[in-house]
């Protein structure tokens, strides 16, 4: 087994130093739910509204992530020998979703310690991988600092929306392992918010993001905070 070799090295400017700077706390406002259902859109809105706050933030957005950070092995081939292509690309099966979702929540809870509000918008099906998240993000921060955004849309909506063709491919059966159709998705079981994105629109649903992280004191400074 190869040695691995790492120490973690404390920062200087400590989070607590970037968040009074910013004037509030980082954290990651995680939007889960089927593909259509209205997560980037909203995801989108939220950080319109916190930017036009001044507050720090930055949104992971799915799609565009998977053109960079978590490419797969077809896009990596371009520039990449094809067994690197292979080893380190990503695809869609359950345990490349898993990594898939593992490294954005590493990148996310560093947007968090550095004192950014990180909003990510992932489909991010299995419980186990968004819990897995939670308790990256919380250990190194403060219970509280991941907020599950549930955006609950029924999958009848979903389909009808389509914005990506992906549910008329999959039952066409051109497209194995869709999220929904032939592939599970595991709803949170208590999710910080749920979002009925089917019945209100995103301006709306933005809105109740927000208020719930004023309310749970995420938008301003903790007095007795010494990270």
């Amino acid at each position: 087994m190869e040695r691995t070799e790492i120490t973690w090295h404390a920062h200087a400017v400590s989070r607590a130093d970037r968040e009074r700077r910013h004037g509030h706390r980082g954290c990651v406002v995680w939007f889960t739910g089927l593909s259509g259902c209205g997560k980037s859109t909203v995801a989108n809105c939220v950080d319109q509204k916190l930017f036009a706050r001044g507050a720090q933030t930055f949104l992971l957005d799915g799609d565009n992530v998977r053109h960079g950070l978590n490419a797969s092995p077809a896009m990596l081939t371009q520039s990449h020998s094809e067994p690197f292509a292979k080893r380190f690309g990503l695809g869609f099966s359950a345990e490349d979703r898993e990594e898939n979702i593992r490294r954005i929540g590493a990148v996310a809870e560093l947007f968090a310690s550095a004192g950014l509000i990180a909003l990510t918008a992932f489909v991010s099906p299995y419980r186990r991988d968004r819990d897995a998240v939670r308790r990256q993000v919380e250990e190194r921060g403060l219970p509280g600092d991941f907020v599950e955004v549930f955006v609950d849309t029924p999958l009848a909506v979903c389909e009808a929306r389509d914005p990506k063709g992906l549910y008329k491919k999959a039952r066409a059966g051109e497209l194995k392992g869709m999220t929904g159709i032939d592939d599970p998705y595991e709803p949170p079981l208590a999710p910080q918010l749920t979002l009925a994105a089917s019945e209100f629109p995103p301006e709306r649903l933005a809105d109740q993001v927000i208020a719930y992280l004023e309310s749970a004191g995420l938008l301003a400074i903790r007095a007795d905070d010494s990270r």
